[in-house]
């Protein structure tokens, strides 16, 4: 198991630490520190351009080799980060045209990070010899497990820029796609308002106008920016491979908080990395949804330094961040707590963000590993160092483990871009909260979920929700019916296919090539002001524990063959169909034609399991989060308890803790941020074995 923080060496030289005599000296007391907490791997080197090449053209890597050969003295292995991230300032003042422009032809200027147009050739050369003298410089010392490709690409509004360097590029993209300016105003639909183009340097960037630009229009942009942030990191990536082939890259991700694929971006890379918001967000299922969201980035083909089957974590929050409102320390225990939601969700290293407060830049309130004042004895670091020697105990079982989901969510970045566009019919719809309010379900219940995009094999799947695709392809739609013709359950929501690929509507009813597969037609929708609501009343085996709400959004359905489950119960729509569910081949197909509270969501998922045979992973009061790592022969659960109060358990087989080594059985009160790490006792499991030998 890989455990580790984020280090900037560079600020802990002298006279920010160290002594004039030796400079450096604050390395080594900092990675004897690092040992004694348990760490075994940093990650340095990301924002070093500026360092590395004072001057165009003159690369010196010494001082990250003395870093390197520092932490291999502890025992400590190494992640670099490529410095592409923040251009050194001589490079802006010497080539201008590197900096982006808004969608008002401003420049954003330099002299902090992510000022660049990814598209501009200068940047691009650059940042490409930098990658590669590093590579070359550092690629064979011993500490060297991984390569980060930049940080936190797009971050900062930056995936866009709107140069002469950008425009070229952008008309030669849509030439490749289109072929034809004929068949590129077909399919954008730009007869609308009268915006054909005769020639392919006519077609416009979406710049500032007096109104929005044609729909299908931008979401070619979107799609556009996204191909050439990925094409960047995979330029990094593929020469990084050449160089040092046995390192494996990645690049740190956000969940879909940035404007590109991150799909895309996951198969460009070898393994993926992602940011955590633990310090942040308060409610564990939006952190368990996020973290599922980045875990499902990258299923196949995945190749870790430590050859595990999962994802690594190279910012876990260590404390509080510096950029809220107000900034409140993170409460004893919920680093810890946090740090095991990750593990139990697939992680396999996880590393702090970061080592020190720093004495100098933004981040000097930031919350670290380590405050300004290096003390072994700071609350931060010894509830990290217990989770560093809980992971020596775990790292056995944990070995070759992964997540096994029966049930997935489908997303596409094309849908979640095309429902940001305006004039929508409603702007009180959000698919993030849409999504949410499944996933929260599905996670109080203890059932394990995957995120798929709708291409993806499908096939292992129970039960597959796909909310609210208003933007579906006729290769999408096929999917999906191949899926439930197959013998697989599909739950749709309102709001899906009213827009093909190129964000066109169709003309032969909603919802877009799926009529059939729900035996139903969406006729019209009835979008809800905030405050009304209309009520769901259930037939047939539908068991409700509350009143449904119809809130947000109402399909008026025209059933062709499916069977009813839920109806309106007032306005003109009244009696109307609400719920469907249609069989389909070997499957079924369930369509819900409108959002409703949490309640009903919870109803839903009790209704599947049993229609499904979809087991929890174990029985547990609904406030304790359970997870599942295991691989043949070998299942580890993890309970975790978010309450600030103890949370009673009983079990009713003996179960192992592995922190504790403790054998529970019968009532166990889990303490307020409380975890376990639990498998069946093997003198439970050699019983069982034995009383089956009996019976038979």
């Amino acid at each position: 198991m890989n455990f580790g923080v984020d280090y900037y060496p560079e600020q802990w030289v002298y006279p920010h630490a160290g002594t004039a005599d030796d400079p450096e000296a604050q390395w080594e007391i900092d990675a004897e520190l690092m040992a004694a907490a348990g760490f075994n791997i940093v990650r340095i080197g990301d924002y070093s351009w500026g360092l590395c090449e004072r001057e165009e053209g003159k690369y010196d890597f010494s001082w990250l080799k003395r870093v390197m050969d520092v932490m291999g003295k502890h025992g400590i292995n190494v992640v670099l980060g490529t410095p592409t991230a923040a251009p050194p300032v001589w490079l802006a003042i010497k080539h201008p045209e590197i900096l982006p422009l808004d969608d008002r032809g401003r420049p954003k200027h330099g002299g902090t990070r992510r000022a660049v147009c990814f598209n501009n050739d200068t940047y691009w050369n650059a940042a490409k010899r930098v990658v590669e003298n590093m590579a070359r410089a550092l690629g064979k010392h011993p500490q060297l497990v991984a390569w980060q490709i930049d940080s936190g690409v797009g971050g900062h509004q930056t995936e866009w820029s709107f140069n002469d360097d950008t425009r070229l590029e952008w008309q030669n993209w849509l030439k490749l796609k289109y072929e034809t300016i004929e068949r590129l105003n077909e399919r954008l639909g730009l007869v609308y308002l009268g915006q054909v183009v005769s020639a392919w340097d006519e077609v416009p960037m979406p710049r500032h106008a007096p109104t929005n630009h044609n729909t299908a229009l931008f979401l070619d942009w979107m799609r556009f920016s996204s191909d050439t942030i990925v094409a960047f990191i995979r330029m990094q990536a593929d020469m990084l491979r050449e160089i040092t082939p046995d390192i494996p890259v990645t690049t740190l991700l956000r969940a879909l908080q940035r404007k590109f694929d991150h799909f895309d971006m996951a198969g460009a890379v070898d393994f993926v990395s992602i940011e955590s918001n633990a310090a942040i967000k308060a409610k564990s299922s939006d952190l368990a949804c996020e973290i599922d969201i980045l875990r499902s980035l990258k299923k196949e083909d995945i190749r870790t330094p430590d050859g595990e089957f999962g994802f690594w974590v190279l910012e876990q929050k260590a404390g509080q961040v510096n950029w809220q409102e107000v900034n409140s320390l993170v409460r004893p225990g919920v680093i810890r707590l946090f740090t095991y939601q990750l593990i139990s969700r697939g992680a396999s290293g996880v590393l702090f963000y970061h080592w020190r407060q720093p004495r100098i830049g933004n981040e000097k309130f930031f919350g670290a590993v380590m405050p300004h004042h290096l003390r072994r004895d700071n609350r931060t670091y010894k509830e990290i160092a217990q989770v560093g020697e809980e992971l020596k105990l775990l790292a056995p079982a944990l070995k070759d483990t992964k997540i096994v989901s029966e049930v997935c969510i489908l997303y596409t970045h094309d849908n979640d871009w095309a429902l940001q566009q305006p004039y929508q019919p409603t702007k009180h719809f959000h698919l993030r909260e849409h999504i949410q309010l499944i996933y929260n379900a599905l996670h109080d219940k203890n059932i394990q979920i995957d995120f798929a995009k709708p291409t993806e094999d499908l096939s292992k799947y129970k039960i597959v929700f796909a909310p609210s695709l208003h933007l579906l392809s006729a290769g999408e739609a096929d999917h999906l019916k191949l899926y439930v013709q197959n013998g697989g359950t599909l739950v749709s929501t309102f709001n899906t296919g009213l827009v093909d690929a190129f964000s066109i509507a169709p003309d032969n009813g909603y919802p877009h090539n799926l009529t059939d597969l729900f035996g139903l037609e969406v006729l019209e929708f009835d979008p809800l002001p905030p405050g009304d609501e209309n009520h769901l009343t259930f037939k047939g085996s539908f068991t409700t524990s509350h009143m449904h709400m119809a809130r947000v959004w109402c399909d008026i359905i025209e059933p062709n063959g499916c069977q009813v489950l839920a109806t309106y119960a007032k306005d003109f729509y009244s009696g109307k169909p609400a719920m469907t569910m249609n069989n389909f081949g070997l499957g079924k197909a369930i369509y819900i034609g409108t959002m409703s509270g949490q309640h009903f969501y919870n109803d839903l998922v009790v209704w599947l399991r049993q229609l499904c045979a979809l087991h929890p992973l174990l029985k547990v009061p609904d406030n304790i989060e359970v997870s599942l790592r295991q691989k043949e022969g070998t299942k580890v659960f993890f309970l975790l308890n978010h309450q600030n109060s103890p949370v009673r358990i009983q079990f009713y087989k003996p179960m192992h803790d592995f922190l504790t080594g403790t054998t529970f059985s019968g009532n166990y009160d889990l303490p307020p941020h409380g975890v376990l790490v639990l498998d069946e006792h093997p003198e439970a499991k050699q019983a069982q074995v034995v009383a089956t030998a009996e019976a038979t």
